[in-house]
């Protein structure tokens, strides 16, 4: 019997019965179920069902107790956790600080990643087992924020993983956790079957079994909502929002979410970059966007209001830095830059460019809200200043591999503050490439600046928030004055489920099976 059917039968059966099952439409595929692959949501939701951290973070990221049961630092350079007792993997193992010390080792030794998890774990200089259930990281410098990194750090089986690769995740020979479910089945790209854990330690889950599906087309994954064949969805068209809230067989969710969406400039090349030329068709000698006059142009012309209306019809907010307002790093001070055409237009001239230039913009279509829409609407704002721009549009799986080549000359992204702070933008997109020093993990572009890396640095190592964010906040101003990327919009969450659901929507965006129970 198809899964579709099963779901018609629970659902008009008794609540009892119904909340057994749960299946979830999710529009953006993970590509692997490695969770030290590639620092991405869709890989990070799928993977928050199987695997645990040492310290989670709820729907507002604030960090909460989850394979630690606490942590301290004991020294100015030293962090000890005790682990929390009793706990087993998927298979019965027992698990230990051993499978703590190589966890935290393998995410820079993961081969072909996309995004290392690497920026994480980069301030452990040595791991320390104490016992079995007590570790401790030594830093070289005082690092307050390294539970909070750690929150991004899935733990794995050593037993397991050791001598195994992604493949092996995928395969579901390594994909042995101690989280909430256990994987039962794969079909990448299409959907993950989910069993519960019964031995898990955290809460007793509502849903026996949970059914990740990928329905990349927004169409196709609110007519499957309102069929019945799924009890919750991501990434709700916005075109679709006004007309879901008013139908009584659904429920939105909606949080502000912690998502920027930018444009980043390819800076890995001096000249001759691919798809960008001159307006005869000609190899440009020297990369326009190496020139701050170029890139400020480029962010001046983009009506961000217009944006957010007429593309996002609401559902985000115009965005002049990555850290959206009431985080605790946001900048006041840095504004949404105003929309200025007629300015674009003479700084291209002073960089001589009077007659602008021709150039590739390259997008997901299915990764983001509205992602290839937001592209082409940016590439007609430039188009009329002369920098006349055509959209090149790919499904993620083939962008996001391509983008890490940087095969791409200009390119459309989305990047999420999952920590909270400002640290992570700077850290793994802003922060110069560095394999050897774990900087810039998610830096396809290639920016370099040493000013901006030297803040960074330095904000991690102050132990007073308000000391942190105001170094934080000055990096923010010199990463906006230098134009190092185009900031578009953050972006509003948003979920539906059909009713007699309730879900819990994450500033984080992450669409995961315990944040959606039975109303009652």
């Amino acid at each position: 019997m198809r899964l579709g059917v099963l779901t018609t039968i629970f659902a008009a059966a008794s609540t009892a019965v119904f909340a057994q099952n749960l299946t979830v439409a999710t529009g953006a595929p993970p590509t692997s179920v490695d969770p030290h692959f590639y620092n991405a949501a869709p890989n990070f939701a799928l993977s928050m069902h199987i695997f645990d951290r040492l310290v989670e973070r709820d729907a507002e990221v604030k960090p909460y107790p989850g394979l630690a049961a606490s942590w301290d630092a004991i020294a100015p350079t030293v962090w000890e956790f005790k682990l929390r007792p009793g706990v087993t993997w998927h298979d019965g193992t027992p698990f230990t600080a051993e499978d703590v010390a190589f966890s935290v080792a393998r995410p820079p030794t993961v081969p072909n990643s996309p995004a290392s998890f690497s920026p994480f774990v980069r301030a452990i200089q040595r791991t320390e087992i104490v016992d079995s259930h007590t570790v401790r990281f030594h830093t070289a410098a005082p690092h307050p924020l390294l539970p909070v990194e750690l929150g991004s750090i899935a733990i794995v089986a050593k037993h397991a993983v050791e001598g195994r690769g992604t493949e092996d995740f995928n395969s579901g020979r390594a994909a042995i956790g101690t989280g909430p479910y256990r994987i039962a089945s794969s079909i990448p790209g299409d959907r993950f079957e989910l069993v519960r854990n019964d031995a898990w330690f955290g809460p007793r889950q509502p849903w026996e079994r949970v059914t990740y599906r990928v329905v990349a087309n927004d169409t196709a994954r609110v007519s499957a909502l309102l069929a019945g064949d799924v009890d919750l969805i991501d990434q709700v068209p916005s075109t679709d929002l006004a007309r879901l809230r008013r139908d009584n067989r659904v429920s939105i969710a909606e949080v502000q979410g912690l998502r920027l969406i930018f444009i980043a400039f390819d800076r890995s090349r001096r000249g001759n970059l691919p798809l960008v030329t001159d307006n005869d068709g000609r190899p440009m000698e020297v990369n326009p966007f190496d020139d701050v006059r170029v890139r400020l142009a480029l962010t001046i012309s983009v009506n961000r209001q217009a944006l957010v209306e007429r593309v996002m019809e609401g559902a985000a907010a115009p965005a002049g830095q990555w850290m959206p307002p009431g985080t605790t790093t946001h900048a006041p001070e840095v504004p949404v830059p105003e929309y200025d055409p007629e300015g674009a237009r003479r700084l291209l001239a002073e960089a001589g460019y009077p007659d602008g230039f021709r150039m590739t913009l390259f997008t997901p279509n299915d990764r983001y809200p509205n992602d290839a829409r937001t592209a082409q609407a940016v590439a007609q704002m430039w188009t009329r200043i002369g920098v006349r721009t055509a959209v090149e549009a790919l499904p993620w799986s083939s962008y996001s591999g391509r983008s890490s080549r940087q095969e791409f000359p200009i390119r459309l992204a989305g990047w999420g503050s999952s920590t909270g702070e400002a640290g992570s933008f700077l850290i793994s997109v802003l922060g110069t490439f560095d394999r050897r020093a774990q900087r810039g993990a998610a830096n396809a572009a290639r920016y370099s600046n040493p000013e901006l890396d030297a803040l960074t640095d330095r904000a991690a190592t102050l132990l007073k928030l308000e000391d942190r964010a105001a170094v934080l906040r000055q990096a923010i101003r010199l990463a906006t004055d230098d134009v190092a990327m185009v900031p578009l919009h953050n972006i509003t969450n948003s979920w539906a489920t059909r009713r007699g659901l309730v879900h819990q929507p994450r500033m984080d965006e992450r669409t995961v099976a315990m944040g959606t129970r039975p109303a009652n």
